[in-house]
Parts: structure tokens; sequence; C-alpha cells
């Protein structure tokens, strides 16, 4: 029997036009706010992975036109990759001044109550899930307050624990390993590494 499909995409360009088995695909997850500029990665979006302690998702949120994305409206869940717990006890808290300005460490509440009126149905990922992906990359806890797993390595985790091998094909795309300073981009890249040499994912070209 053919195995499902699932697309993990990222926000990254693609050089092919991967829309017609992107959206045909049985699961598709996006990051944050899904770059569709290039229209070859399709609109189709099962799970939204949404990093809810940045300035981004603040500026994001304040913007009306985020909320129209087409891959964010046609989302069937909202999965918060950091829970509140993690956010409170290893991501950076702002300073005096930034906190006076209106800035925070975490804006759970405001994204639940945001995509909640937005039709999303809201899940957000237990503190061991974050605590297994940070061992999975060698981050030990007394680094757990300077580096942390992207929001794309965690969606990768999730796939591969939830859809196993012998009934999914997994796909990345849309992946190109930088951003944030703090992410471990280059452990991240080797990790995916290896799941590819073990067959576990593959990269749709």
């Amino acid at each position: 029997m053919a195995r499902k499909t699932a697309f993990i995409v990222g926000n990254g360009s693609l050089e092919n036009d991967l829309s017609g088995a992107i959206d045909s695909a049985d699961f598709v997850m996006r990051f944050n706010e899904p770059n569709l500029a290039d229209d070859k990665s399709g609109t189709r979006t099962d799970m939204l992975m949404l990093a809810a302690s940045s300035k981004a998702l603040h500026l994001r949120m304040a913007d009306p036109a985020f909320l129209e994305n087409a891959a964010l409206k046609s989302a069937k869940i909202l999965m918060l990759a950091y829970h509140p717990e993690v956010i409170r006890k290893y991501h950076p808290r702002p300073n005096l001044f930034q906190r006076l300005s209106g800035r925070r460490a975490d804006w759970t509440t405001q994204a639940i109550e945001l995509m909640g009126h937005a039709g999303k149905e809201i899940r957000i990922m237990p503190p061991q899930f974050y605590a297994d992906g940070c061992a999975e990359l060698g981050i030990t806890a007394n680094r757990m307050r300077k580096v942390f797993p992207s929001t794309g390595f965690l969606g990768i985790c999730y796939a591969l624990a939830n859809f196993p091998a012998s009934e999914w094909q997994i796909s990345l795309c849309g992946f190109g390993w930088q951003g944030w300073k703090r992410h471990d981009w280059q452990n991240e890249r080797v990790w995916v590494e290896s799941k590819i040499a073990s067959g576990l994912i593959g990269i749709a070209a």
C-alpha cells in the first residue's frame, strides 16, 4: 500500500514549483508567517507551527495583513512550539526599557486569543517535547538559556514522532538553516542530514 505524503515547508525560497505536490499531500506543516511570495509552495496548511516568544510575532499580530496570509487562513491547527513554562525558564527576558515599550517574552495568551477568534484549533507542545528536542541537538542544561531549537527543527521532530516511516513519506523543502543567532543552525542541519541518510525523511526537489 502506498504511503501517505507529508510536506514540512520552511520559509526559504524554492528552486522548483512544488505547489501541486504540496497542495495534494495528506499533511502539510508550515511555520510562523508562511512565505508564499514565489507561488511555488502552494497554500495547503494542516498545521502552522508558531513561536509565541518573539518580537516578530508581536509585530505580525499587530499587522492586519498577517491573518490574510493564504496558508495561515487555510491552517486547521495552530501549534505553539514553546510552552509558556519553557519560555519562562529558558528564553531571554526583555530589559526594563523594552518592557516599557511593550515588549514581552511570552505572547502565548495573545496568540491564543487572536488565532482562536480566527477559528483555529490551538495546541501547545508540552515542556518535555522541548527538552527532548534539546537533547537531540546535544544542548545541555547549562546551555538551554543561550541556545534554542528552531520552530522548524521542532516541527520536524513532531512529524517524525507522529508519522511512522512505514506509513508516511515525509519531505522537507524551503529550509535554509539560517536566521536568529540563538538557534544552532549547523547542528540542526547535521541532525536533519542524519535523518535523510537513515531514510526517515527526504528533500523535495
